[in-house]
C-alpha cells in the first residue's frame, strides 16, 4: 500500500500548481495524507489553512486520516536536533544571509550562496560567548563530520540517483527562533507518518540531496520520490503564491467550476494530467 502526502504551507491560497500536486498525490496513494507545513509562524495563517482544506474539498480531493500541523510537532523536531547534537554533527552559525551572500568564498548552489563554513572553525569558547551575548544563530549540519557512505535515493520508477552531500554545503537544520527547518521537519514527519512515496514538483528535486543526508544520520529509511512536472503561466514560468489570479479561491469567486480549473491545469502543463504519471 503506497502512502503519499500533500504538504502545503499556509502562507497564501492554493493555486493551480498546488491543485495538480494534490491530484498527483491522490492518484498515486492508496492513502493520501494532508500535512500543513506551518513552521514559519511569522507568515503562516490559520485563515489560509482553512482555505486550503476548503479548496481541496471543493476540488473533490479527499484525504485520509487527521490533518497534521507541523506547528504541533516541535517536540519531535527538538528530539531530532538533540540526536544530531549527540553525534557532534551540529554547530551554531552566527552569520547573516547578507554576510554569506557578500562572502567572496561562498560558491553558488541551488538555494543561492552556499555557506563557506565560517563559524565551523570557531572555538567552543567563542561559540559559547556569542550565545551568552544573545547573538542570533542557526544550527548547521557539519556535513564533513557525518562520515557518509555513498548515498542514493530512488524514484517512482525504481531508478537510483546518487546523493550529492555537499550540494547545499553545511545547511541549516534549526534556528534559535524556529527550532527546525524545512529539511529536518519533512524528513522527521515523512518517517513518522509512514510516507512511502513523496510526490512533489521538480522545483523541489534538489532538496532530496540534503534530505537524503539527514535520513542517513538520523537512521531513517528513505521513501521513494516522484518529482512531477510544474504548472506554468503563459510565459512558461512556474506559478507561485504571488500569482494571485491563479488562486483557487479567486477562481471559485469568479464562478469557475472544478472542471474548468482542471482544464486550466492541463493548459499550464501542456499535456493531459494523466500523461504525467501514467495513471
Amino acid at each position: 500500500m503506497e502512502t503519499t502526502r500533500f504538504a502545503p504551507s499556509p502562507t497564501g491560497y492554493l493555486h493551480l500548481g498546488h491543485a495538480f500536486a494534490a491530484w498527483v498525490a491522490r492518484q498515486l496513494g492508496h492513502r493520501m495524507l494532508v500535512r500543513i507545513e506551518d513552521i514559519d509562524g511569522t507568515r503562516s495563517s490559520e485563515a489560509f489553512t482553512q482555505a486550503i482544506l476548503e479548496d481541496l474539498a471543493w476540488l473533490e480531493i479527499a484525504w485520509d486520516g487527521e490533518v497534521v500541523r507541523q506547528s504541533e510537532r516541535m517536540e519531535a523536531y527538538r528530539s531530532a536536533v538533540e540526536s544530531l547534537q549527540s553525534q557532534s554533527l551540529l554547530y551554531p552559525c552566527f552569520c547573516t544571509r547578507k554576510e554569506i551572500h557578500a562572502s567572496v568564498e561562498a560558491p553558488h548552489g541551488p538555494a543561492g550562496s552556499i555557506y563557506p563554513g565560517t563559524c565551523r572553525e570557531r572555538t567552543p569558547a567563542e561559540r559559547n560567548r556569542l550565545v551568552r551575548e544573545g547573538k542570533p544563530y542557526a544550527l548547521r549540519l557539519d556535513v564533513g563530520a557525518c562520515k557518509l557512505p555513498p548515498l542514493f535515493w530512488e524514484d517512482w520508477n525504481g531508478k537510483r540517483h546518487t546523493t550529492e552531500p555537499y550540494r547545499f554545503g553545511d545547511f541549516v537544520v534549526a534556528r534559535k527562533e524556529t527550532r527546525t527547518s524545512y529539511h529536518l521537519a519533512v524528513v522527521v514527519d515523512d518517517s513518522w507518518q509512514g510516507v512511502s512515496l513523496v510526490t512533489r514538483g521538480k522545483d523541489l528535486e534538489e532538496a532530496t540531496h540534503a534530505q537524503s543526508v539527514l535520513q542517513h544520520v538520523l537512521g531513517i529509511a528513505p521513501p521513494r520520490y516522484l518529482h512531477h512536472h510544474l504548472v506554468t503561466d503563459k510565459e512558461g514560468r512556474r506559478l507561485t503564491k504571488r500569482d494571485g489570479d491563479t488562486a483557487i479561491r479567486l477562481l471559485r469567486e469568479r464562478g469557475w467550476s472544478p472542471e474548468r480549473v482542471w482544464a486550466a491545469v492541463e493548459r499550464g502543463l501542456g499535456r493531459p494530467r494523466r500523461s504525467v504519471t501514467g495513471t
